[in-house]
């Protein structure tokens, strides 16, 4: 929470600092119009790229695949959308980080070797995944996704559920 704050707070300030800076050596004029271009531009890429991702996405659903990475990288291309539209060269800097293919799913690669998805199913029940990404190890799907977890087995002849 401290850190969101410093962000909200440090962020203008440099913003400010580096337009101001920019604008001594360039000009305000120009200062400006780089700022719209690179929203211009940062707009259409985040647009290019999120329908190619879509695509991704959708091809993998076809296959019966989960498509972990390419929600993480639609995740990235909604935060690089918004950097990119804020006035300001480090926002820009962070949002076409965000917004490039390469940088991007280096990103959510990253991103997804942590991630840990907790559901809660009944009133006993509790399933736990472990989303992996694409690393492979041992007796894994051809897709190289993981997803670890437990079950209640209700076949069982007894009515109290018991985890597997």
């Amino acid at each position: 929470m401290r850190f969101l704050l410093l962000l909200f707070i440090i962020m203008p300030i440099a913003e400010i600092s580096l337009l101001l800076q920019v604008g001594d050596l360039i000009g305000g004029w120009n200062t400006i119009g780089l700022i719209v271009i690179t929203a211009f531009v940062g707009a259409y890429l985040v647009r290019q790229e999120g329908l190619s991702t879509l695509q991704a996405a959708q091809a993998k659903m076809a296959q019966n695949q989960v498509p972990g990475n390419e929600m993480l990288e639609g995740l990235l291309l909604m935060i690089a959308g918004v950097l990119l539209v804020t006035p300001g060269f480090i926002t820009d800097i962070v949002g076409f980080t965000f917004a490039l293919p390469f940088s991007r799913k280096f990103i959510a690669a990253r991103a997804a070797k942590h991630l840990t998805v907790h559901t809660v199913g009944g009133a006993q029940q509790r399933t736990y995944q472990h989303y992996t990404g694409d690393t492979r190890t041992s007796g894994q799907d051809a897709d190289g996704e993981t997803i670890e977890g437990e079950y209640v087995d209700k076949s069982a002849n007894d009515d109290s559920p018991r985890l597997k």
